[in-house]
Formats: C-alpha cells, structure tokens, sequence
C-alpha cells in the first residue's frame, strides 16, 4: 500500500462501505501492507500511521459506514513519526471520544496532530520497539 495516507484512508471507507452494500454476511477481515506517506501542512504531532487512522474515523462518518467496524494502522517497528506510539486503533466510538475531550478531529487532522486526537480518545497503538521494520500493517475488521 501506498499514497497519501489521509486518501488511502477514504479509499478503505468505500471499499468497506461498498462491501457491506453488497450484503456481506459474516465478520470479514482484511490485511495490507506498505507505507504511506504524509503531506505536512500543520504543526502537530503524529505520525503516518496516526493519520491514517484518524482519517478513516473521518471518512467512515463522512460515507455512514453503517456496520460495526475496527481499524488499526501501525508501524512493525512500534515507531510512528516522532513520537512513542505505533500507530492508532479506531472504531465508530472514536470521534464522539475525541469531541468529548474538547477538540475538533477535522481541524487536528488538518494541523498534522492526529497523535493529540487519538491520544484523547485512548486509540493510540503502543507497542514499545519491537525490533523488526517489515512495512506498516492495516487490518480492517468489519461485523455485519
């Protein structure tokens, strides 16, 4: 996988939003791998991963992904970006979580800070170093 995160990030909206249209019956999973990237606009705090994730919590409320659904985006090495998580896990709790801490998700995604917004909501991956750098991981986890 690759491109820009935030766009990676609607593209796997559509893809779960048009599965689920299309009636899936059972818990799906799916897996990527790769590396995205990130245009810096803002001066927050965050990483590829980070953004990704918050920027599917965005998309799957912009698209009404309407089924139970999880995402996680990390780094194998248990580093994203210059900070001490991994990555981030969202679910559709996520963006009520973060606007009940008193912030704004869209304009924290716009500033680059989306390690500000997940760490409000308790969604950052930490991992710690794990010694090994293959790719980063995306897995989608949908509950029709």
């Amino acid at each position: 996988m690759c491109g820009e995160a935030k766009e990676v990030a609607e593209h796997w909206v559509l893809d779960a939003k048009q599965w689920i249209d299309q009636g899936i019956t059972a818990p799906m999973a799916f897996l990527a791998g790769g590396e995205t990237t990130v245009t810096l606009k803002g001066q927050g705090v965050g990483g590829r991963n980070q953004e990704m994730a918050l920027a599917f919590a965005l998309a799957a409320q912009k698209h009404g992904l309407k089924a139970p659904w999880l995402f996680l985006s990390g780094g194998t090495d248990g580093r994203d970006g210059p900070t001490d998580a991994a990555g981030g896990i969202v679910d559709p709790n996520t963006l009520h979580n973060i606007i009940t801490a008193g912030l704004k998700p869209s304009d924290l995604l716009d500033n680059n800070d989306s390690y500000t917004a997940l760490k409000s909501a308790q969604c950052l991956l930490m991992t710690g170093a794990t010694g090994t750098n293959v790719a980063d991981l995306q897995i989608l986890l949908i509950y029709p």
